[in-house]
């Protein structure tokens, strides 16, 4: 089982500006969600993680081995990180190269990373746009050609930072079913959102960061339960148990599905 461990973990970008202070965390199978505002330290931590940025105290660990002395290339075989923004990630002009590019670095023969790449476009219905120029792409397509390029380098680990940004319902419906395939491929996947409802509507665990501090983690159920602890990270409850809160039910519902056979039982 794929584990990702912080321990005792701090970083600071400046001396007077503290963002960890003894961060403990660890990432199992569960499919989890990081939420929180700008500011919270969500896109440090997953930086940390990938080896973008080094703890200045505190160790990183993978499957119980310490990762503190790797680079972020080397790490790259084991930790796949898709950007928030595709254009900080897409660098050539032909869809296949890029997608390719991931598994060229770590080592695929060419045809390996061929294969691998058209597979990769082939889940997010793109493999039509193979010969295209991301840049004649529509952003919603770029982030799905982004995403490919971490799926064909198939590591034990992908981290997705906002990946519903922009994205129309079919498009979120294609990550939805791409998190569902790593997840039971038994890979270790995060993702950072502002999209409550996505979250809710898809990962087992929920993590809450408030100024570099953990306020809420656990079953995602229950962390959206818990309006008031949410409301000091400035963050609100899915719109369905917002609705169902309306309507005067204090179930805790995540899904639109939950609501209306509730609904339906109850009319």
């Amino acid at each position: 089982m794929n584990t990702f461990e912080l321990k005792d973990v701090a970083f600071s970008y400046s001396l007077d500006i503290q963002i960890f202070d003894g961060l403990d965390l660890t990432f199992d199978s569960r499919t989890t969600a990081i939420v929180g505002q700008n500011g919270a330290g969500k896109t440090t931590l997953v930086k940390l993680m990938k080896g973008l940025l080094k703890p200045s105290k505190g160790t990183l660990l993978i499957d119980g081995d310490s990762i503190d002395k790797q680079t972020a290339a080397q790490l790259s075989r084991r930790v796949g990180l898709v950007f928030q923004n595709p254009n900080d990630q897409i660098f050539k002009t032909n869809v296949l190269e890029e997608v390719m590019f991931g598994p060229l670095n770590i080592g695929m023969s060419r045809n390996e990373a061929e294969k691998a790449a058209r597979e990769a476009l082939r889940k997010v219905d793109l493999e039509s746009k193979a010969e295209d120029n991301p840049y004649d792409l529509s952003l919603s397509e770029r982030k799905l050609i982004a995403l490919s390029s971490i799926l064909a380098m198939d590591t034990e680990m992908i981290i997705f930072d906002e990946p519903t940004m922009g994205q129309d319902f079919a498009g979120k419906e294609k990550i939805k079913a791409i998190i569902e395939e790593l997840h039971t491929e038994g890979k270790l996947v995060l993702c950072i959102l502002h999209d409550m409802d996505f979250a809710a509507e898809v990962f087992e665990r929920t993590v809450v960061m408030n100024q570099g501090e953990i306020i809420l983690d656990g079953p995602t159920r229950d962390v959206f339960s818990k309006k008031e602890v949410l409301e000091k990270a400035y963050l609100e409850q899915p719109y369905v148990t917002q609705i169902a809160h309306a309507l005067g039910y204090d179930e805790s519902f995540i899904h639109e599905s939950e609501l209306i056979n509730f609904l339906n039982k109850n009319d």
